[in-house]
């Protein structure tokens, strides 16, 4: 009954938790957008009232004319709605399911112990340590060469350093899926961060000052504007990355490669660079930014270059088997038996999936095969130390009517 409800828990937390995601990329994807298309307006009266950029749009059968003021105007006229719940909400949900997934099953899930044999109290400590290391790290980067003369450059360029650091030393740490996610949700987690401790607060101090009703220096409250900027800047170009990493937790071919932490590490690169072409595009047409397809094509070069060097060539499929190759139903419940049934018997049923009679092998055959042999993602870390001809044998016997009969 435990697993049972964990997996409706799971469900749940991911479905809320993806649904915040679209909603915060939406709108950072959105203002990113108006950024890089808002002009100087010529109008005498928006010039007066302090409008620093607008343009106009259609949607929906209606036109919309978004308005930037540099600093803020000299008075808000309905409610101001704040962009903040969306990045909290979806860090929380995110966390939650971190925590029923992988913390709460750390011996399964965040533990490979032919890597770290260690205890799931330790583990669950550095997983953490993890969030709130990189965050520092980060934050102290900004803080010191944020503001300098290539400045962004220098940012750019030492967290490279940071994040491949980091993806290495979680896939020496942690099990291959466990480490993706954590390097995403670690990034994720700076992210939201970002908004909590300088983007939110720097806004509020804005907008006390504007409606205190007393003077304020426009130019000292302009360096909340730039901080913030800056960091929402940041933001959207660890969106893509931490997608990935949150996506490709989900292939088994990834995490379980030899050099996985170097995969994760370029791909989340490719992702950065595709993100800048995206951010630029705009700015080129409106003559504001250099030509940005070099960054979409360096992109897809990585990505490329990483399903080449990755591609199995040579191997043979596990589903070009003939079935006169086919093993017994005696043959593939002893391997069943053996790995399966401490996570998929009469006590325990992961997933709702009960192994532990030949009704119950035969009706969850084909899921059987596509996980153990076709994207080998069972065992989990191959905590049972299934071999390949094992794995082969299921296959065999799948492909051939996965009978069950002696």
């Amino acid at each position: 009954m435990e697993a049972y409800l964990l997996d409706w828990v799971n469900l749940l937390l991911r479905w809320v938790h993806v649904i915040t995601a679209i909603a915060w990329i939406g709108s950072s994807f959105y203002f990113v957008f108006l950024d890089n298309n808002l002009q100087k307006p010529n109008s005498p009266d928006l010039l007066e009232k302090g409008v620093d950029g607008a343009m106009w749009a259609i949607h929906g059968g209606g036109f919309y004319n978004p308005q930037k003021y540099m600093v803020a105007p000299k008075k808000i006229h309905t409610k101001l709605h704040w962009f903040y719940w969306e990045s909290y909400s979806t860090w929380i949900s995110g966390f939650a399911l971190f925590t029923v997934m992988y913390l709460w099953n750390a011996s399964t899930y965040l533990i490979d112990k032919s890597l770290m044999d260690w205890s799931p109290a330790v583990a669950i400590t550095a997983a953490l340590s993890f969030f709130v290391v990189f965050w520092f790290v980060y934050d102290a980067i900004c803080r010191v060469f944020g503001f300098r003369k290539n400045g962004e450059l220098i940012v750019a360029a030492l967290m490279l350093c940071v994040v491949a650091f980091a993806s290495w030393l979680a896939c020496q740490l942690f099990a291959g899926r466990a480490a993706f996610l954590l390097v995403g949700a670690m990034i994720a987690t700076a992210m939201s961060a970002n908004v909590f401790v300088w983007i939110i607060p720097g806004q509020r101090k804005v907008v006390a000052a504007m409606t205190s009703g007393e003077k304020y220096d426009a130019m000292a409250l302009a360096i909340h504007g730039k901080r913030g900027k800056q960091r929402s800047v940041h933001n959207t170009y660890f969106t893509l990355p931490v997608i990935f990493a949150m996506l490709s937790n989900h292939y088994s071919f990834l995490y379980t490669h030899p050099q996985r932490w170097l995969i994760l590490f370029v791909m989340m690169f490719a992702g950065a660079l595709i993100r800048q072409f995206f951010v630029q595009r705009h700015g080129y047409h409106l003559g504001r930014a250099r030509n940005p397809w070099p960054f979409a094509a360096v992109g897809v070069v990585l990505i490329v270059a990483v399903i080449v060097a990755m591609a199995p060539w040579g191997a043979k499929s596990v589903a070009k088997n003939e079935p006169s190759q086919a093993a017994t139903f005696v043959q593939v419940k002893s391997v069943i038996d053996q790995h399966c049934l401490s996570c998929h018997g009469a006590q325990v049923q992961m997933k709702n999936v009960r192994l532990d009679t030949p009704a119950n092998i035969k009706l969850n055959a084909q899921n059987v095969y596509q996980q153990v042999s076709v994207t080998q993602q069972m065992p989990m870390n191959n905590a049972t130390g299934m071999t390949p001809e094992e794995r082969q044998l299921v296959a065999s016997w799948y492909l051939a009517g996965a009978k069950v009969e002696p």
